[in-house]
Formats: C-alpha cells, sequence, structure tokens
C-alpha cells in the first residue's frame, strides 16, 4: 500500500515556479509564485518545497497538502538587499506515504539567474557641471560664467544650480526645466573609483568599497540624464572594469552590470590613473572617487591633470566609517593644489529600501519547466525513516 502510494505520487506531482523577471536594483522586492501540482487521485499530505538559491535574506521553502487532482498556489516574497548575480533554484519535493515507510524526491535541476544592481541615489550635494566642477575647491578660469546666453532647455537632474531654473518652461511642462547655456558644451565625464582592497574602511554593506560603488552608480546615472557621456574604470578582483565615455541607457546598463559584481583587488589608484591617463581626452571631467587619505596617488593625479583633464576628488571621510584617521592633511593638499575636491561622510549615502512594488515594470517568466510541457524531474524513490 505504501509503496503504490508514493509511486502514484511520483507520477502525479508536479512544480512550476515562476519569478517577477526584469533587472532589480538593491532594495526592488522580489516575488516568485508557486503552483504545486498533483494529477494523481490520492491527496499529498505533506509536500515539502526546497527552492534553493544563494540570494541572501530570502528563503522560498515551503511545506504544503494537496487535494486529489488539484493544484494549490502561493506566493514568495523577499527584498533584494546586497548587489551580486543570484540563482534561484534548483527546486526539490519530497513527501512520504501516511505512514512514512517510504520517502519520495522529486528533484528539478532547472535554476535561472537574477542581477542585482546598486542602487541609484539622488545626489543634490554633488556639484558636477562642464568645466569639472565638483564639491570645493579653487574656481577655474574657464568656469561657467553666469552672464552667457541661454539657447536651449532639459529636464532638471539632481545637482542643477537653482538658478538655472527656466521658470516659464517649467510652468507649462508642470515639472522643472533648467537652462543649456552657449559656450558650455556637456564635457565627458569620467569616474574613477578607488577599490584597492587595502584602503578599504569599514565592514561589509558599511564599507567605503560598498559605498564607492553606490556613488558611482548615481554619478553615472547623474551625468547621463544631465547630458554628459560618462565612461567608468575600477580594478576590482582580477578584473579591470573600462567603459568609455557614452550616453545610452545600454551604456548605463553595461556600467550598472560591472558594478554589480565587482570585489575589490589589489591595484591602487596611483597605478589606475597611470593606466587610464592616455585614454583620458581634454576637458573631460575626471572624478575620482576613494577613501585613501594617504595621498599617494597625488602624482598621477596631477600627471592626468596636465595632459588636459579637470579632476574633482570625492574623498570618503574615514572617521564616518570606523577610521582612526581624518582626511584633513589631503585636504589641505588638494586645496593648495587647486584640485576640487568634497568630504563624503557615510550618512550621505545611506538608502532605505524602496517599498514599491515592481510588477508595473516586469513580467512573469518560468523558472522551472512548465509540467505540460513533458518534462519531468527527476525522480527518486527510496525507503523512509519509520
Amino acid at each position: 500500500f505504501s509503496y503504490l502510494w508514493v509511486r502514484a505520487l511520483a507520477q502525479g506531482l508536479a512544480i512550476r515556479r515562476e519569478m517577477r523577471f526584469g533587472w532589480a536594483q538593491v532594495g526592488d522586492r522580489l516575488e516568485e509564485r508557486f503552483t504545486l501540482i498533483n494529477r494523481a487521485r490520492i491527496p499529498a499530505l505533506w509536500v515539502e518545497v526546497i527552492g534553493q538559491t544563494n540570494m541572501p535574506d530570502y528563503w522560498a521553502n515551503q511545506v504544503r497538502m494537496v487535494e486529489p487532482r488539484a493544484e494549490t498556489h502561493w506566493a514568495i516574497r523577499g527584498l533584494c538587499t546586497r548587489r551580486g548575480l543570484y540563482t534561484l533554484g534548483p527546486t526539490t519535493l519530497e513527501t512520504n506515504d501516511p505512514f512514512g515507510i517510504f520517502t519520495l524526491t522529486l528533484h528539478d535541476p532547472v535554476a535561472t539567474t537574477l542581477m542585482v544592481m546598486p542602487p541609484i541615489l539622488p545626489l543634490p550635494f554633488i556639484q558636477v557641471a562642464p568645466g569639472g566642477r565638483a564639491g570645493e575647491g579653487t574656481p577655474r578660469l574657464h568656469a561657467l560664467d553666469p552672464t552667457v546666453s541661454a539657447s536651449n532647455v532639459r529636464e532638471y537632474a539632481p545637482g542643477d544650480s537653482l538658478r538655472w531654473i527656466h521658470w516659464p518652461t517649467s510652468a507649462r511642462h508642470n515639472e522643472y526645466f533648467v537652462r543649456v547655456f552657449e559656450g558650455a558644451p556637456a564635457g565627458d565625464w569620467w569616474v574613477i573609483l578607488d577599490l584597492e582592497r587595502g584602503v578599504q574602511v569599514g565592514e561589509n554593506q558599511n564599507a567605503t568599497d560598498e559605498h564607492g560603488i553606490i556613488l558611482a552608480a548615481s554619478l553615472v546615472d547623474l551625468g547621463m540624464r544631465s547630458g554628459h557621456a560618462v565612461g567608468l574604470s575600477a580594478h576590482g578582483k582580477d578584473q579591470l572594469i573600462w567603459h568609455r565615455p557614452a550616453m545610452s541607457d545600454e551604456a548605463k546598463g553595461s556600467i550598472l552590470r560591472s558594478l554589480a559584481l565587482v570585489e575589490p583587488g589589489e591595484i591602487s589608484l596611483a597605478k589606475l590613473l597611470a593606466y587610464a591617463r592616455p585614454q583620458i581626452g581634454q576637458n573631460t571631467s575626471l572624478i575620482v572617487i576613494t577613501p585613501a587619505i594617504g595621498g599617494a596617488w597625488l602624482a598621477a593625479l596631477l600627471a592626468t591633470r596636465r595632459t588636459g583633464a579637470i579632476p574633482s576628488v570625492l574623498l570618503f571621510d574615514p572617521l564616518t566609517f570606523g577610521g582612526q584617521q581624518t582626511a584633513e592633511n589631503l585636504r589641505g593638499q588638494l586645496t593648495s593644489l587647486g584640485i576640487r575636491h568634497q568630504l563624503i561622510a557615510r550618512e550621505l549615502l545611506d538608502y532605505r529600501p524602496s517599498q514599491n512594488d515592481q510588477s508595473a515594470k516586469t513580467h512573469w517568466r518560468l523558472t522551472a519547466p512548465d509540467p505540460q510541457q513533458n518534462q519531468k524531474p527527476v525522480r527518486v524513490l527510496h525507503p523512509g525513516k519509520t
């Protein structure tokens, strides 16, 4: 009797697993739908559904029962808390006969991947304009002259000066537009992200490398929405990230995917700047993101400035990340050299996960075989413990 029971369930049980599919960012909500199907003439009184995944803070395991020739549905919801590439699946079903003599295991090896990209935050506290104006420092002679005439308008982006708002256009469209000035074309931005492991401060999600990745992603988004071609360079663990300046959704997506996967490496900022220097054009806004307060990279930055790039430094405040040293000495050197810079505290890039439902921008896709398509999982039948 027990053997016939589990044999019938082996032929009748199936699982359908669907995920809201689309690119995800940290803070997005993940939802999977499960359908447990029983085509047998007997009930499955106790079915453990083991939804394997390596995604942090997400569990898809359930215990369900399903009536004869019926199906049951449920959803598992979670939050994307960390950037990276994750696997959802495989899926395993385990059940027994009523007396616990035999255990039935149905294993579905199919899995799918989900890319979780870093969050993009508004950056109203960072000023980046044509000519490389960012943070604080000594004004340059070719900085934007407020007396030049405006010839066009574009949508407002965080970081734009309020004095550039074109009020008649803003009133007509019921949203802010800013003036685009003649003689001040949108130059390229090139973001240099320092990921040398030895200079990072803090731990886990509160470390400078994670905040640097968030800041880089947000700058790429800000720059492209402001009309700049944006490039990015970084050197992670055995991996050089190199994106030439471009301005398109495809280019932004490619950069975000690189930032989703990169981990700190061993290459110093000085070496990265030396490598990038021949590739960076004149009048390019060079935006350096670093926690390195020792200043060993200053010579390489000055060499890049001599070739025509206009540097700006976004320097993480080590004290706010649990460090013991201050950045005041380096800030003094940057000021004396006329290099624009800004001190970035940890709190400036704190973010809260979004509470928005992502269904509007995604669609459902199967992450396990459709049981109607003759794709049967491997079935393993073995005696259980009495």
